[in-house]
Protein backbone atom coordinates (compact mmCIF):
# COMPACT_ATOMS: atom_id res chain seq x y z
CA UNK A 1 0.00 0.00 0.00
CA UNK A 2 1.30 3.44 -0.96
CA UNK A 3 1.33 5.98 1.86
CA UNK A 4 -0.35 9.26 0.97
CA UNK A 5 0.61 12.57 2.51
CA UNK A 6 -1.76 14.92 4.25
CA UNK A 7 -0.06 18.31 4.14
CA UNK A 8 -0.52 20.63 7.12
CA UNK A 9 0.31 24.21 6.12
CA UNK A 10 2.26 26.29 8.63
CA UNK A 11 1.96 30.06 8.83
CA UNK A 12 3.13 32.50 11.47
CA UNK A 13 0.55 32.97 14.20
CA UNK A 14 -1.40 29.82 13.32
CA UNK A 15 -4.03 28.85 15.87
CA UNK A 16 -2.78 25.95 17.99
CA UNK A 17 -6.24 24.64 18.94
CA UNK A 18 -7.48 24.26 15.37
CA UNK A 19 -5.30 21.50 13.91
CA UNK A 20 -4.44 19.23 16.87
CA UNK A 21 -7.27 16.71 16.73
CA UNK A 22 -7.10 16.36 12.95
CA UNK A 23 -3.33 15.87 12.82
CA UNK A 24 -3.37 13.39 15.69
CA UNK A 25 -6.20 11.24 14.37
CA UNK A 26 -4.67 11.10 10.90
CA UNK A 27 -1.25 10.16 12.26
CA UNK A 28 -2.42 7.66 14.90
CA UNK A 29 -2.83 4.27 13.25
CA UNK A 30 -4.96 2.59 15.93
CA UNK A 31 -8.47 1.76 14.72
CA UNK A 32 -7.85 3.10 11.21
CA UNK A 33 -9.35 1.13 8.35
CA UNK A 34 -5.98 0.91 6.57
CA UNK A 35 -3.12 1.59 9.01
CA UNK A 36 -0.20 3.24 7.23
CA UNK A 37 -2.35 4.77 4.52
CA UNK A 38 -1.66 8.37 5.62
CA UNK A 39 1.19 10.44 7.00
CA UNK A 40 1.34 14.08 8.08
CA UNK A 41 3.90 16.48 6.63
CA UNK A 42 4.15 20.17 7.34
CA UNK A 43 4.59 22.66 4.51
CA UNK A 44 5.41 26.37 4.52
CA UNK A 45 6.74 29.10 2.27
CA UNK A 46 10.27 28.45 3.59
CA UNK A 47 12.01 26.02 5.91
CA UNK A 48 12.44 28.72 8.54
CA UNK A 49 10.72 28.03 11.89
CA UNK A 50 7.13 29.19 12.32
CA UNK A 51 5.85 30.54 15.64
CA UNK A 52 2.23 29.72 16.50
CA UNK A 53 -0.11 32.10 18.28
CA UNK A 54 0.64 30.10 21.45
CA UNK A 55 4.37 30.68 21.06
CA UNK A 56 5.19 27.14 19.92
CA UNK A 57 8.08 26.89 17.47
CA UNK A 58 7.38 24.56 14.53
CA UNK A 59 9.66 23.42 11.70
CA UNK A 60 8.26 22.78 8.21
CA UNK A 61 9.09 19.49 6.51
CA UNK A 62 8.94 20.85 2.97
CA UNK A 63 8.50 24.11 1.10
CA UNK A 64 5.50 24.79 -1.12
CA UNK A 65 7.43 24.18 -4.33
CA UNK A 66 8.32 20.64 -3.22
CA UNK A 67 4.80 19.47 -2.44
CA UNK A 68 3.93 16.26 -4.27
CA UNK A 69 0.30 16.90 -5.16
CA UNK A 70 -0.01 13.60 -7.04
CA UNK A 71 1.02 11.65 -3.95
CA UNK A 72 -1.04 13.77 -1.59
CA UNK A 73 -4.34 12.96 0.07
CA UNK A 74 -5.34 16.41 1.36
CA UNK A 75 -4.17 19.92 2.19
CA UNK A 76 -5.10 21.39 5.58
CA UNK A 77 -4.98 25.18 6.06
CA UNK A 78 -5.08 26.61 9.59
CA UNK A 79 -6.34 29.98 10.78
CA UNK A 80 -4.08 32.94 11.51
CA UNK A 81 -4.37 36.73 11.35
CA UNK A 82 -1.85 36.52 8.51
CA UNK A 83 -4.60 35.30 6.14
CA UNK A 84 -6.59 38.49 6.57
CA UNK A 85 -3.40 40.48 6.04
CA UNK A 86 -2.94 38.74 2.67
CA UNK A 87 0.39 37.16 3.57
CA UNK A 88 -0.34 33.59 2.42
CA UNK A 89 -1.19 33.92 -1.25
CA UNK A 90 1.27 31.15 -2.15
CA UNK A 91 -0.69 28.71 0.00
CA UNK A 92 -3.89 29.81 -1.72
CA UNK A 93 -2.28 28.93 -5.03
CA UNK A 94 -1.21 25.58 -3.58
CA UNK A 95 -4.83 24.95 -2.62
CA UNK A 96 -5.80 25.64 -6.23
CA UNK A 97 -3.29 23.02 -7.40
CA UNK A 98 -4.90 20.50 -5.07
CA UNK A 99 -8.40 21.28 -6.30
CA UNK A 100 -7.36 21.15 -9.95
CA UNK A 101 -5.91 17.70 -9.24
CA UNK A 102 -9.18 16.61 -7.64
CA UNK A 103 -7.66 16.50 -4.16
CA UNK A 104 -9.56 17.71 -1.06
CA UNK A 105 -8.71 20.88 0.82
CA UNK A 106 -9.73 21.65 4.40
CA UNK A 107 -9.60 25.23 5.71
CA UNK A 108 -10.56 26.52 9.13
CA UNK A 109 -11.09 30.02 10.52
CA UNK A 110 -9.04 32.69 8.72
CA UNK A 111 -7.70 30.19 6.21
CA UNK A 112 -11.12 30.24 4.54
CA UNK A 113 -10.25 33.79 3.47
CA UNK A 114 -7.41 32.36 1.42
CA UNK A 115 -9.77 29.98 -0.37
CA UNK A 116 -12.25 32.78 -1.08
CA UNK A 117 -9.55 35.05 -2.50
CA UNK A 118 -8.33 32.24 -4.75
CA UNK A 119 -11.86 31.71 -6.08
CA UNK A 120 -12.10 28.23 -4.58
CA UNK A 121 -15.37 28.94 -2.76
CA UNK A 122 -17.18 30.30 -5.81
CA UNK A 123 -18.90 27.02 -6.68
CA UNK A 124 -19.09 25.02 -3.42
CA UNK A 125 -21.14 25.41 -0.27
CA UNK A 126 -18.96 26.69 2.56
CA UNK A 127 -18.76 28.51 5.86
CA UNK A 128 -16.33 30.58 7.94
CA UNK A 129 -16.27 32.44 11.25
CA UNK A 130 -19.10 34.72 10.11
CA UNK A 131 -20.48 35.85 6.73
CA UNK A 132 -18.51 39.09 6.51
CA UNK A 133 -15.21 37.33 7.17
CA UNK A 134 -14.66 36.44 3.53
CA UNK A 135 -15.10 39.90 2.04
CA UNK A 136 -16.30 40.28 -1.55
CA UNK A 137 -16.05 37.07 -3.57
CA UNK A 138 -17.97 35.12 -6.17
CA UNK A 139 -19.46 32.44 -3.92
CA UNK A 140 -21.17 34.57 -1.28
CA UNK A 141 -24.59 33.13 -2.20
CA UNK A 142 -23.32 29.66 -1.24
CA UNK A 143 -22.33 30.65 2.29
CA UNK A 144 -23.90 28.40 4.95
CA UNK A 145 -24.64 29.37 8.54
CA UNK A 146 -23.19 26.14 9.95
CA UNK A 147 -20.33 24.99 12.15
CA UNK A 148 -18.76 23.03 9.32
CA UNK A 149 -19.53 22.42 5.65
CA UNK A 150 -18.11 19.68 3.41
CA UNK A 151 -18.94 19.99 -0.27
CA UNK A 152 -17.19 18.44 -3.27
CA UNK A 153 -13.95 17.91 -1.40
CA UNK A 154 -13.81 21.36 0.22
CA UNK A 155 -14.15 21.44 4.02
CA UNK A 156 -14.61 24.76 5.81
CA UNK A 157 -15.42 25.80 9.36
CA UNK A 158 -15.08 28.59 11.87
CA UNK A 159 -12.30 28.63 14.41
CA UNK A 160 -14.54 27.49 17.27
CA UNK A 161 -15.48 24.28 15.44
CA UNK A 162 -12.24 22.33 15.25
CA UNK A 163 -13.95 19.13 16.43
CA UNK A 164 -16.56 19.32 13.68
CA UNK A 165 -13.85 20.19 11.15
CA UNK A 166 -11.82 17.15 12.20
CA UNK A 167 -14.86 14.89 11.94
CA UNK A 168 -15.46 15.91 8.32
CA UNK A 169 -11.76 15.53 7.46
CA UNK A 170 -11.72 11.96 8.81
CA UNK A 171 -14.88 11.13 6.89
CA UNK A 172 -13.53 12.66 3.67
CA UNK A 173 -10.32 10.64 3.98
CA UNK A 174 -12.22 7.49 4.98
CA UNK A 175 -9.48 6.99 7.57
CA UNK A 176 -11.92 5.31 9.95
CA UNK A 177 -15.28 3.61 9.60
CA UNK A 178 -18.07 6.22 9.79
CA UNK A 179 -19.41 4.74 13.03
CA UNK A 180 -15.96 5.05 14.59
CA UNK A 181 -15.74 8.70 13.57
CA UNK A 182 -19.18 9.36 15.05
CA UNK A 183 -18.24 7.58 18.29
CA UNK A 184 -14.93 9.49 18.51
CA UNK A 185 -16.76 12.77 18.08
CA UNK A 186 -19.30 11.85 20.77
CA UNK A 187 -16.49 10.89 23.17
CA UNK A 188 -14.72 14.22 22.89
CA UNK A 189 -17.96 16.18 23.02
CA UNK A 190 -19.49 14.26 25.95
CA UNK A 191 -16.44 12.97 27.88
CA UNK A 192 -18.46 10.09 29.31
CA UNK A 193 -17.91 6.37 29.87
CA UNK A 194 -20.94 5.63 27.70
CA UNK A 195 -19.34 7.48 24.78
CA UNK A 196 -16.06 5.64 25.34
CA UNK A 197 -17.87 2.31 25.29
CA UNK A 198 -19.56 3.26 22.02
CA UNK A 199 -16.14 4.04 20.54
CA UNK A 200 -14.75 0.66 21.60
CA UNK A 201 -17.82 -1.11 20.25
CA UNK A 202 -17.52 0.70 16.90
CA UNK A 203 -14.12 -0.85 16.16
CA UNK A 204 -15.11 -4.35 17.26
CA UNK A 205 -18.17 -4.82 15.05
Amino acid sequence: MTTQTVYLALVDGLSDWEYGHAAAQINIQTFQQQPGRYEIKTVAASLEPVRTIGGVRMLPDVVIEDVDVDGAAMLMLIGSDSWEAGENAALGRLARRFREAGKPVAAICGATIGLAREGLLDDVKHTSNFPGELGTYGGSALYQDARVVRDQGVITSGGASSMEWTREILLELEAYRPQTVDAWYELYREDSMAAFERLMASVQD
